[in-house]
């Protein structure tokens, strides 16, 4: 079986760079049709000029209405809507002690909350599709902890719990909800963290693989998921990590 999306209708959240950009151009490589959500201000139209089934909207998933406004938006385009990932997210070092309010709502409202409300404004249509699509973005964090990652470390794995019970509400409208577990990922926002050699070679020694992961080993890990290849995989974190787990 090809893993192939033709005429898969999809929404990317936090599209304009990193994994979800590898994300949403490899589902446009293999057919699908996709809404690319992200910030204003990021030229996020320039980096899909040459997609002609890519279509960007800019918006603040975090505000009030927006996530009924973006599937809106995007279903008046699709036609309807196969497949939604929620990639977009925030990672902040704190601790117990050194956590506001304020970082907590940050953080917890983009990770957690705009994940929950996208979803929720997604699901009559995903019911309509009846082979619907759910791929969250969680962390190697939803199964572990980290020094310095006290409320991105809660936040994820609070996305593991929620697609968890989302895959058992959903299970009856066809609909599967899955999770991706990244590891060590260069990205233009974790490049200046790796480029201090301490830090690099502590991720490169825990990963068995021997290397730090790409935003396309994740992104192909997403096109699996939302294949119907995948069709009776639902509830599960996949690790894109390289076996780092397995060294925590």
């Amino acid at each position: 079986m090809k893993l192939q999306l033709i005429n898969k209708r999809a929404i990317v959240t936090g599209g304009a760079s990193g994994i979800g950009e590898a994300i949403a151009k490899t589902f446009l490589d293999n057919g699908a049709k996709v809404i690319v959500v992200d910030l204003p201000g990021k030229d996020v139209s320039d980096i899909y000029k040459s997609f002609e089934n890519a279509y960007v909207i800019e918006q603040d998933i975090t505000l009030a209405g927006a996530s009924d406004n973006i599937i809106e938006e995007a279903v008046s385009f699709l036609g309807g809507l196969d497949i939604l990932v929620n990639n977009a997210g925030i990672a902040m070092p704190s601790s117990l002690e050194t956590t506001t309010d304020e970082l907590w709502d940050k953080v917890m409202g983009l990770n957690v909350g705009s994940m929950f409300k996208i979803s929720r404004a997604a699901l009559p249509y995903l019911k309509k599709s009846g082979a619907g699509r759910i791929i969250n973005l969680g962390s190697i964090m939803s199964d572990v902890g980290g020094p310095d990652l006290f409320v991105y470390g809660i936040s994820k794995h609070a996305v593991a719990g929620m697609t968890k019970s989302m895959s058992v509400d959903l299970g009856q409208f066809g609909i599967t909800a899955n999770y991706l577990q990244p590891g060590a990922i260069v990205t233009a926002l974790s490049a200046p963290f790796f480029a201090d050699p301490a830090f690099k070679k502590y991720w490169e020694d825990k990963t068995p693989v021997g290397r730090l992961g790409l935003p396309h080993d994740v992104a192909v890990a997403a096109l699996f998921l939302a294949t119907d290849a995948a069709q009776f995989i639902s509830g599960v974190g996949l690790n894109v990590d390289g076996g780092a787990i397995i060294k925590f």
